[in-house]
């Protein structure tokens, strides 16, 4: 056997070595999660845990996902296994998974129950700030093998928010309102990644001190709080009151300066690696209010 033949093989062998060596990664519960060699057949139980696998360069391996899953659109042909509210468990295990990674905030305490039983390892994903994205992106690297693609990815992210952050934090602060909901009404508090977002276009969500991430908040809080902005997602239907329903309250800082903004709230509260678009949307609607304030 020649030299080169030799250097050959050994560097095929460390490879191929590397390839099924075992992983271990620590998940955002705070638990070491250890497989044997890198995952090849995955269970997506959320949207933006989808996004984040094929990002990191996984997106092949796939085998099932929760519905919603519709990004990229390849995305859009991965059986489904569920929503967040009913989980196909025997289709499940007919898929023979050998990862699952689950969104705790996405799933019942029953349904992660029945995924435990499984038998399956549990990777919990849960990106609480805006770097969390870029973090759970060299994460799932690590779990598939595909570090190279999910380091590339994470720092076209953090290149992105940074740049956001540079051209927007320090700009006058606003107070923000962010609405989720209409009837009844509901905000996000500082547990949230949107209100990071808030933060990074120099803006303040004046319901970040809520202990709960999702709270129901009284028509009279907001009044009271009286925010400069209200930002919510686009209205879906003719039934789809949004964030309308502040225009009767025209004393209200917000709407006597016509400040009632909408976007695509989708790429703001999924926490995904289409973050920076959302918040690019969110920054530039802070900039608007800025504009229209009185001279």
């Amino acid at each position: 056997m020649t030299k080169t033949l030799k250097i050959i093989l050994l560097a095929f062998t460390a490879c191929a070595s590397a390839a099924n060596a075992a992983v271990s990664v620590v998940d955002d519960a705070g638990n070491r999660v250890t497989l044997q060699q890198p995952a090849r057949r995955i269970i997506s139980m959320s949207p933006h845990v989808t996004e984040l696998l094929f990002a990191a360069g996984g997106g092949s391996r796939i085998v099932g996902a929760m519905n919603f899953s519709d990004y990229p659109e390849a995305a859009k042909r991965i059986p489904l296994i569920g929503s967040n509210s009913q989980i196909d468990m025997e289709r499940a295990v007919a898929l023979k998974p050998d990862l699952l990674i689950v969104w705790q905030s996405g799933n019942t305490a029953r349904q992660l129950e029945q995924i435990r039983q499984l038998g399956v390892p549990v990777f919990f994903s849960e990106p609480r700030k805006l770097d969390d994205v870029a973090t759970s992106l060299t994460r799932f690297g690590q779990l598939l093998g595909t570090e190279a693609a999910a380091r590339q990815a994470a720092a076209a992210y953090r290149a992105q928010v940074t740049a956001l952050g540079a051209r927007h934090g320090k700009r006058p602060t606003v107070r923000v309102f962010y609405q989720i909901w209409d009837k009844p009404v509901y905000t996000l508090s500082g547990d949230h990644m949107v209100s990071d977002a808030i933060r990074l276009c120099g803006g303040e969500n004046i319901f970040a001190s809520l202990k709960v991430k999702a709270p129901s908040v009284s028509i009279e809080a907001v009044l009271q709080a009286d925010p400069e902005v209200i930002v919510g997602d686009e209205q879906h239907g003719p039934d789809d009151a949004g964030i309308t329903i502040w225009k009767p309250y025209k004393t209200m800082t917000a709407v006597a300066r016509g400040n009632l903004f909408t976007l695509n709230s989708e790429l703001l509260t999924r926490s995904g690696p289409r973050l920076p678009q959302g918040v690019a949307q969110l920054c530039e609607r802070l900039e608007t209010a800025r504009q229209r304030r009185p001279k």
